[in-house]
Formats: C-alpha cells, structure tokens, sequence
C-alpha cells in the first residue's frame, strides 16, 4: 500500500539527518537552508517483533516485512502560503503525503544555525501551522464561492452539506485551529475527502532533542507538549544526532548497549516508524509457514477480501473464506499443525473484520 508520511519542519531543525536515519536514502544534511529542494523519498521497513517470533517458529526460507515511504520535505519559511522560499511547491509536496511527521528543534547548539536566530520550538510550530492554515482558508474560499449559490438553492444535498461543513473548518482555521479539529464522523469526512486540507491531516510532533533529553526530554519538549494539548496528535522525542551514532554501530548487541546507557530500550527510529504507521490508520497481518514468514500492510477496519487483495487481486475476486489464527494462539502452540489439532483456527467470511496480528490463510476461486 503506497502511504506516505512527509517530514516537514523549517530548515536546520533535524529533518534529514532524520530521515537518513530512517531510509538508505541519503539526504543532503549541511548547516543552511533549503539544502532540501526536491523530496527525497525513502521505503522504511516497519520492526515487528511478531514477524521475528512467527520466523523463529518456522524457520522459512524468506522473512519479508512490511514497508511505508517517509518522504523528506524542503525546509519551511514564514510566508510560504504566498510563494515565500519554496513555498508553493514546500505544500504541493505536503498535499500529496497521507500524514505528516513535523519535526521540531528542542536542543541548544551554538555550531547550527536557526533559521529565525533562536530556538523555540512552539513558535516555529506557530509558523508552520500558519502558513498550512492560510493554503488551507485559501482553498475553502475558492471552493465556498463555488458552491454557495447551488447549496442556497436546496436542490442539491451534497452542496448543501459540503458548504456546511466548509463553513465550520473555515471558522476553525480563523480561530487559529487546524482542520483536524473540527468533530466529524467519516460520512461527514468523505463529503470532503477530495480537498486533501493540508491540517486535516493526521500528525505527529517530533521533539528532536540532544542525547541528555533523550530519554525524558526537557523544557521546551513541555511547552511543545502543552502547547499541543488540544490537537488530535501525538508527540515522539528522538535525539537525532544520536540516531545517527547509533546506525553507524555494527552489530545489535553494540546498539543494544548504547541504548541501554541512554536509558532507552528501543531506538527512537524505531519508535518513530512504529509511530508513522499507527498514524497511517494501519495493521498487520502476517502469512507464515516453511516457504516463507511475511507482514502484510493493511488499513483499520479492512474486511477480509480486501485484505485478500492486497497479496493479488484474484484472491479478492475470487473470495470464498479465509481461514484465521490468532497470533497469540500459534506462537503458544508453535504450529499450524497444532492450532488445526487444538480447534484454534477460525473459519471466516467476506464480513469478518480483519485484526491486527491475525494470522491469515484465503481460499479463493477464479
């Protein structure tokens, strides 16, 4: 599934050295601005403990994870929303992300140059969140004198209820509040879906920290975290210099001892790409035996044929049940084998609701 997160953030606040972190892709990383032009796109793989236990158990000849794509965007500056710096191709690259990983700098260094002269992490929020904001009322300007004649009319529902509901994001985003604010359900939702809001999206701060804070953070991680309280987002603390230390490290046990000494017990890129999926609105299933032990990417709320359809599309086509075995059941019993003996394989139809972790066998015909 092609879902994209973008790293956006103003120049020198850590996004790619980020981002190299992440992916094999390596980003320009140098102390100025805009030494990110053109979105470098990188395929991460996810770390599942699950996929390492299911291998564990079967011993296949290939263990295939799964993948999202972080892409790696130029540095925002005041005044994008009007063409300042890169600024209309900085949203255009925005617009075609699904969820967006905004990075802010919350660490003092002398040697690095910021962008507005000092560091404050809620201010350079400030100036992002504004500049998505005023695209975004730019939009819903355009798009409100489009309909508004058709929805005061009454004939047509659909217009009738899209102005409404622009009407309330417009009134959130003169607020100051992001588009994501605004309470709707996901019928309301798809009235919209294809204006792509730039603050509808779903997102996660990221406090880039020195290694000292890693482990707990510090005070400007509190004035972010304060100052997003009311947001529908999450907040990760990543020391990215000393991310980059640690991916230099040869072996895992090397890795594992430097975390230890920071106090962490995973990684922050880790923690981060964990974070970026679960933000996609996405699971896992997983297709395991001798041949091969493999994660499968597919959205919350995905009903088993469409979940067929990932590995091919005839398995959609074709559906006749799929046969289901609890993660937890088969890594206790160790075995297909033992999950048939035992009666712990569930025999499902085109309505079962596929769950994160379920162990999935289709039988298909076309």
């Amino acid at each position: 599934m092609a879902l994209q997160c973008g790293i956006v953030g103003l120049p020198n606040v850590g996004k790619s050295t980020l981002f190299n972190c992440l992916s094999n892709a390596k980003a320009q990383a140098a102390n100025f601005p805009f030494c990110t032009i053109e979105p470098n796109v990188g395929v991460i793989t996810v770390p599942d403990e699950r996929l390492v236990e299911l291998a564990r158990i079967d011993n296949p000849k290939k263990v295939i994870p799964t993948t999202i794509e972080i892409v790696d965007i130029a540095g925002l500056v005041k005044g994008a929303s009007k063409g300042e710096g890169l600024g209309n191709k900085f949203l255009a690259n925005i617009r075609n992300t699904d969820a967006i990983i905004h990075v802010l700098r919350c660490f003092d260094n002398g040697n690095i140059t910021h962008v507005d002269g000092t560091v404050d992490p809620v201010r350079d929020k400030e100036i992002i969140d504004t500049e998505l904001m005023l695209k975004d009322l730019e939009t819903i300007d355009n798009r409100l004198s489009k309909i508004q004649k058709q929805a005061q009319t009454g004939g047509d529902k659909t217009a009738k209820r899209q102005y409404e509901i622009l009407v309330q994001y417009k009134e959130a985003l003169e607020s100051g509040k992001a588009a994501r604010t605004v309470a709707l359900d996901k019928e309301e939702k798809k009235f919209l879906s294809d204006f792509n809001l730039l603050t509808d999206k779903p997102v996660l701060y990221v406090c880039n920290v020195d290694e000292a804070s890693a482990a707990t953070g510090n005070a400007y991680v509190d004035a972010v975290r304060e100052a997003i309280k009311d947001e529908n987002a999450e907040l990760l603390i990543v020391a990215a210099a000393t991310e980059a230390d640690i991916a230099e490290l040869e072996s895992y046990e090397e890795r594992e001892v430097f975390l230890s000494d920071l106090g962490l017990s995973e990684s922050g890129v880790s923690r981060l790409i964990k974070a970026a999926y679960r933000l996609l609105d996405l699971q896992t299933y997983f297709t395991t035996g001798p041949d091969e032990s493999r994660a499968w990417t597919f959205t919350k709320g995905m009903k088993a044929p469409q979940t067929a359809g990932i590995i091919h599309t005839d398995f959609e086509r074709g559906f006749i049940r799929a046969e289901v075995i609890k993660y937890a059941d088969y890594v206790s019993l160790g075995s297909e084998k033992a999950c048939r003996e035992a009666g712990k394989i569930a025999i499902e139809g085109k309505d079962y609701v596929v769950e994160d972790g379920d162990i999935m066998h289709f039988l298909f015909n076309v």
